[in-house]
């Protein structure tokens, strides 16, 4: 497996709790068969969501 693979499955881990068991498996599957560019963009996406919800929840 190459170091980029390796890097961002470590990387992926540290957001686990973050992100639900399907969105996990999905990500990590894309980093396996080797589409890192789409994993990376699709955590920032789940992410922003996530951060989105956070905020809208706060306000109300």
């Amino acid at each position: 497996m190459s170091n980029i693979k390796l890097i961002f499955l470590r990387e992926l881990r540290k957001y686990k709790d973050h992100l639900t068991k399907q969105q996990f498996k999905t990500l990590r599957g894309q980093v396996l068969n080797g589409d890192c560019e789409g994993a990376k963009k699709g955590l920032k996406k789940i992410l922003n969501r996530r951060m989105q919800h956070e905020h809208t929840k706060n306000i109300c």
